[in-house]
């Protein structure tokens, strides 16, 4: 039980591999969501799917983002991806769904390819990807 809680404790810093840190960095550790959106659970673009669990702590504006498919790929994502705080994040969600195109997509898709070539904004801090979402204050 103690090994249980020491790696629940560990930083991602600490419990990522190179090899894991490599595949973040290049966000091919997403490749496999590619399956969902051909099963149509998600869009490549859309707000990215969070944990179930954070449903319940949105207010009314966060909630807006669960209007429209999770995707591979958001605005927040091109807009600072983990760098983001959580209220910078929801509000490019809401931006998102509020403003949806197909012009917006293709944008976002060809940032997205800019991202991930150059490896920005994947971590948040040195040793951790993103804090928990504990909700509104």
């Amino acid at each position: 039980m103690q090994v249980a809680q020491n790696s629940i404790q560990a930083t991602d810093k600490q419990r990522i591999t190179s090899l894991g840190k490599w595949l973040r960095r290049y966000s091919l550790d997403e490749l496999p969501q590619l399956w969902n959106v051909l099963k149509g659970d998600m869009s490549l673009v859309g707000p990215r799917p969070l944990p179930q669990a954070y449903a319940a702590l949105y207010n009314d504006f966060q909630r807006q983002r669960l209007q429209v498919k999770p995707g591979i790929t958001g605005w927040a994502q091109v807009n600072g991806r983990n760098q983001l705080t959580w209220t910078q994040k929801f509000a490019y969600d809401v931006y998102y769904v509020q403003n949806l195109s197909w012009q917006l997509d293709v944008k976002i898709l060809l940032l997205t390819f800019q991202k991930v070539i150059t490896g920005h904004g994947v971590d948040a801090h040195k040793d951790q990807t993103m804090e928990v979402f504990k909700g509104n204050t």
